[in-house]
């Protein structure tokens, strides 16, 4: 006979567990503390401060460079344990580095793109490879810090870089819904209404980012209280949330003129589509990318839809090959979410593992599109 009676020990033990895990989420000090896998600082500056998980690479291997975006914490590469892109990274045999912006104060109203695309990441890749007996640095990127990277390296044809990889990289703003607003009224005023109020108050402060990364998940946010209810007796469901519930919480915010750069350069003109970006001086080219490029977009991704991020593809005509692939999630979920570690991390561990085994022939290889 089909036993319909509840199992008494089952119901006892989850409802202790609930128990205990809505203590920690009110009174308590969480479900589950934070465990970011161990590191060295190799360099301490303000915003270019070089971490290292791990020992140095093996001989002839190449080191890894994760990239961050600006206002964003660098907990993205290392969320928690199993959605941890630098324990995958380790546990792949690689060794990663992880460069750390840092906050964000109003006394750097006046750092742009020119800061990174030719101070901050070109001396953080020299830094890595010299770490590495002089290897080339394979550059890993998600959201801003992939236009970064590729501007980067664009500017920079002499920096010793194997290849890029970028996650959730808005390339054609023209091809992002949730911009349309901002492009319709940016272009009443030529951007000048943000530029005026970003230096006005120094930049974009911290709880104004956090607050719109949260509504671009509204109905997330609107069904926490009802999320939390229905899963209060799981314990590794509600850490992952307070996971991403940190990470928000830690944002850093803009400064001024790079944001201005951002809204009129990237989201008004929508100049890497047309593959170029202006900085103070002159004009970068992102044909002066010459290495591989591997580009992932979210299927779900808002805030960098695939066909923003696809069309990357279509802008890098001197890259060695260029690749395009897709994994489920948001723009946070298809970096680092439950689903990364057999969809986006497979790619990326697959791409350089085929850098690895070509050698230096893939520098020269034909220009190739993968559309999986």
């Amino acid at each position: 006979m089909l036993n319909l009676v509840p199992d008494i020990s089952s119901l006892t033990a989850a409802a202790s567990t609930a128990a205990r895990n809505a203590w920690a989420l009110t009174l308590g000090g969480g479900v589950k503390s934070p465990s970011p896998v161990a590191s060295v600082v190799l360099h301490e500056e303000p915003h270019r401060t070089l971490h290292r998980f791990g020992g140095r690479p093996a001989d002839g291997a190449n080191p890894v460079l994760l990239v961050p975006p600006l206002a964003v914490a660098t907990s993205c590469y290392d969320l928690l344990p199993g959605q941890s892109l630098v324990e995958f990274l380790v546990e792949s045999g690689r060794t990663p580095y992880l460069v750390d912006y840092g906050a964000i104060r109003y006394a750097d109203h006046g750092m742009g793109f020119e800061d990174w695309v030719d101070d901050i990441l070109p001396a953080t890749i020299r830094r890595v490879s010299e770490d590495c007996g002089g290897a080339d640095v394979d550059l890993i990127s998600w959201s801003l810090g992939g236009i970064l990277s590729l501007l980067t390296a664009a500017a920079h044809a002499e920096l010793p870089i194997r290849s890029i990889s970028v996650v959730g990289t808005p390339i054609d703003y023209s091809k992002n819904p949730s911009a349309g607003l901002l492009r319709v009224f940016g272009q009443l005023t030529n951007g000048e209404s943000v530029a005026v109020a970003t230096r006005l108050i120094g930049g974009v402060p911290a709880p104004l980012v956090q607050l719109s990364f949260r509504a671009t998940a509204l109905q997330r946010e609107l069904t926490r209280p009802w999320f939390i209810a229905r899963n209060l007796h799981k314990t590794e469901t509600l850490a992952r949330m307070e996971a991403i519930e940190r990470f928000m919480n830690a944002m850093p915010g803009y400064p001024a003129r790079l944001y201005a750069q951002m809204h009129k350069r990237l989201i008004l003109r929508n100049d890497l589509a047309a593959g170029r970006f202006k900085l103070r001086d002159r004009t970068v080219e992102l044909s002066g990318v010459k290495v591989p490029v591997l580009a992932v977009g979210g299927t779900t991704d808002v805030i960098a839809p695939l066909g923003c991020v696809r069309a990357v593809t279509n802008v890098l005509p001197g890259a060695a090959s260029v690749r395009f692939e897709t994994a489920p999630g948001s723009h946070l979920g298809v970096l680092t979410g439950p689903e990364a570690r057999e969809t986006t991390w497979a790619h990326i561990d697959e791409f350089l593992s085929d850098l690895a085994e070509d050698g230096p022939a893939s520098a020269t290889a034909d220009h190739a599109v993968g559309t999986n």
